[in-house]
This record gives C-alpha cells, sequence and structure tokens, in this order.
C-alpha cells in the first residue's frame, strides 16, 4: 500500500503543510522539524509525489530548459547541471528542443509553459537573446534565466549568467600574438548567436591593441559545425598568403580546420597554429588535441539553475552571475618566428 502524506505527518506530529513546506525545502522550517518528517519519512519509506508537493503551493515544482544548439555536448553538459539541482531541490525537469528560427517560436514557448504549467525557464542561445520572448515572458510574469554571451545584453537582464566571451576570445588571441603570430585568421559562428560576434570582436580587440591589421581575406563567415571549420580552412588555404593562426569560434570549427590542414599536408602546429573555443570534447579528440578557452558549461547550468529555483523561491540572490572562460593549452599551438 502506497503512504501518503497524511500518515507521514501523524508518524512525525506535525501538520500536513508542515509536511510539504519540508518536502519543498521551504525556508523558515526550524531544523528539528525538518529532522523529524525526514525521519517519519525515511521510516515509512516515503517518496513525494507530485500531487503532495505541490500541496498548499501553486507551484508545479517542475522547470524548463528550452533550446536550440546543434552542438550535442553543449547539450548534455547543460542538462547535466540543471538536473544536479534539480535533483537537491526535489524539482523536476521537462527538455524542450525548438527551432529559434521559427515564425511561431514565441507562441510555442508560451503554449508549452501554459500545458506543463512549469515554475520556470533555463533559456540558452539564441533563444536567451530573443529580447521578444523576453518582454512576452516578462508581461507574463514567468520566472526565467538566461544564459548570455552579449556584453551589452547585461544591462537589461534581470537575471542572467553571463558568460564573457569577448575576454576569453581577446585571451586566446593575444596568446598567438605573445607566440609570434600575426597572420591570424578567424573562422566566424552563426549569426543568430551572440557568442559569434562577441568571440570575434574580442580577436579584433586584441589584433588592435598589437597594431596588427585585420586581413579582410583572412576573415570567413561559418556556423558552429565540423563542414564549416573544414570548409573555411580549405577557403584561407588556397589564398596565396596563408595564415600562420586559424582560431576556430569554436571547437567543432576548429577540429574541422585541423581536419583540412591534415588532408593538405600541412602539419599542426609548426606550419599552422589552430585554437578553438569551449573545451568540449571535439577539443580533445583531435591529434594534436586543441588550444581552446575552457568554458564551463555544466557550472554555468548549475549556476543558472539555482538562480532560476532561487528566483521561484523568491530567496534574494545575485541577478547577474558572471563566468569567464580561460586559455588552456595543448599541443595544436606553437612559436612562429617567421
Amino acid at each position: 500500500m502506497k503512504i501518503t502524506i497524511s500518515e507521514v505527518a501523524v508518524k512525525a506530529g506535525v501538520s500536513i503543510k508542515t509536511v510539504s513546506r519540508v518536502i519543498n525545502n521551504e525556508i523558515g522550517v526550524r531544523s528539528a522539524t525538518k529532522d523529524k518528517v525526514q525521519a517519519a519519512m525515511d521510516e515509512l519509506n516515503y517518496r513525494p509525489s507530485q500531487a503532495a508537493r505541490s500541496l498548499a503551493s501553486t507551484q508545479s515544482f517542475q522547470v524548463g530548459f528550452i533550446y536550440d544548439n546543434p552542438n550535442a555536448y553543449y547539450i548534455i553538459d547543460m542538462q547535466n547541471g540543471i538536473l544536479n539541482v534539480c535533483r537537491k531541490q526535489n524539482y523536476e525537469l521537462l527538455i524542450h528542443p525548438c527551432d529559434a528560427k521559427s515564425a511561431n517560436i514565441i507562441d510555442e514557448v508560451l503554449f508549452l509553459i501554459k500545458r506543463s504549467n512549469l515554475d520556470g525557464l533555463v533559456l540558452t542561445p539564441p533563444l536567451s537573446e530573443n529580447q521578444q520572448l523576453i518582454f512576452e515572458l516578462q508581461k507574463r510574469n514567468v520566472k526565467f534565466v538566461r544564459v548570455i554571451s552579449g556584453k551589452g545584453m547585461v544591462e537589461d537582464a534581470a537575471h542572467c549568467v553571463y558568460l564573457n566571451d569577448r575576454a576569453a576570445a581577446f585571451s586566446v588571441t593575444q596568446y598567438l600574438i605573445d607566440l609570434g603570430h600575426k597572420d591570424i585568421a578567424f573562422i566566424c559562428g552563426d549569426p543568430e548567436h551572440k557568442s559569434s560576434p562577441e568571440r570575434f570582436e574580442g580577436y579584433q580587440q586584441a589584433l588592435r591593441q598589437n597594431n596588427i591589421k585585420i586581413e579582410p581575406n583572412f576573415l570567413i563567415d561559418g556556423e558552429y559545425s565540423f563542414e564549416s571549420g573544414v570548409n573555411g580552412a580549405k577557403q584561407l588555404l588556397s589564398l596565396k598568403k596563408r595564415p600562420t593562426a586559424i582560431f576556430g569560434s569554436n571547437d567543432e570549427i576548429a577540429a574541422g580546420a585541423l581536419f583540412a590542414c591534415r588532408l593538405d599536408g600541412i602539419d599542426i602546429p609548426t606550419e599552422i597554429s589552430i585554437v578553438g573555443f569551449e573545451n568540449s570534447p571535439f577539443s580533445r579528440q583531435t591529434l594534436p588535441k586543441l588550444t581552446t578557452a575552457d568554458q564551463p558549461t555544466e557550472s554555468v547550468a548549475i549556476a543558472a539553475t539555482q538562480l532560476l529555483i532561487n528566483q521561484i523561491k523568491n530567496i534574494p540572490t545575485n541577478t547577474v552571475i558572471e563566468f569567464n572562460p580561460e586559455l588552456l593549452v595543448r599541443e595544436s599551438t606553437t612559436n612562429f618566428n617567421g
């Protein structure tokens, strides 16, 4: 026979509402009361149901992760980080992939929230950068946290986790310059992701600060994919004056560029140094392994989810958390003495 919340309350000698407050990790419950209720649940082998958790509460204890990102490794790390917090806080997670470029994306998100009675959302790029979507969520008092890369977007963010991609890209480019490289190419990612112009701007700032002319032929439009890195590198290798270093806007691009160079018989890193961004498994699966910017995606997800649940529970907390991806040097880069 299934144990009920009423039986737990009787066993612990407290009210049903008190049991519900303990289950929901609400603040203001005395430690002695929590211990008494937990002991009763353990003795009765009670497992809270969603109905019991929602008792005396308007919450569903369910949050959503809505994403549109072609990088499977990024999605897995985000899911793991969100689940890490949800399990500790006794929340359920609904995962919803979508097409951020869809004309009906806002209606899709709003319908999902209503249908699933979500308490809040974790939004990642490019959805987190959709200003119209943010406006509609705010208008309906929907709780959400944004993971964003655009520095200019922090000022208007009520709750966000900010990745300083620009500063990280500056550091990666400066590292190449310190190795003696001046002819540094850049293969960009998808333009709808704010991380793309942010990383590009960091690259440009480093060149300008070191009085290095930006070569237009070294700037390649692309998208966050291995194939884009292959095609971009082929375009660069066809130039009369080749770059001595290539900065891929993420590790997939960089891995593709490395692959194309090896097919062309170019030794990495003695002839061309290659760097990526994010420290995804792609950066560790190449030969040689890629120098990159270490983006702690799982830690970002943990911080974002805790920020969201604090917001749901009305717990005062910082509204903006900043992460700075750090340079991680591996074997794909070396000194250039040309």
